[in-house]
């Protein structure tokens, strides 16, 4: 999950490169993932008050690991979370599904 601008941002580059919401690759050392069961409880935490457009990205863990990604699944607080020790290259991007909160305050994506 990212903002939609720091996904736009990715394309343009070629390849996506932001850790978690206001932190790099670079400054963290890898990008945190998560699972589509993990995803509601993730983007409450880290991004219900960001007050712009979102997306998540379907990633194709075949894809991902055929290229020789470094992808781990470490404690992230007393759960299991996968770490990809790199960037995200496009091609392992299924589709960047819009997301957000509704009124409700529940988060939705066509994803979940």
């Amino acid at each position: 999950m990212t903002m939609a601008a720091e996904w736009a941002e990715a394309v343009r580059e070629g390849a996506y490169r932001r850790s978690t919401r206001h932190a790099s690759l670079e400054e963290i050392g890898f990008i945190h993932l998560s699972d589509v069961e993990q995803l509601p409880r993730v983007a409450a935490f880290l991004y219900r008050d960001a007050g712009e457009p979102l997306v998540v990205l379907e990633l194709d863990s075949d894809d991902m690991l055929a290229s020789g990604a470094h992808l781990v699944w470490e404690d992230g607080g007393g759960e299991e979370f996968p770490h990809l020790y790199g960037q995200i290259e496009l091609p392992w991007v299924v589709a960047a599904w819009p997301a957000g909160f509704g009124a409700d305050g529940d988060f939705a994506s066509p994803l979940i």
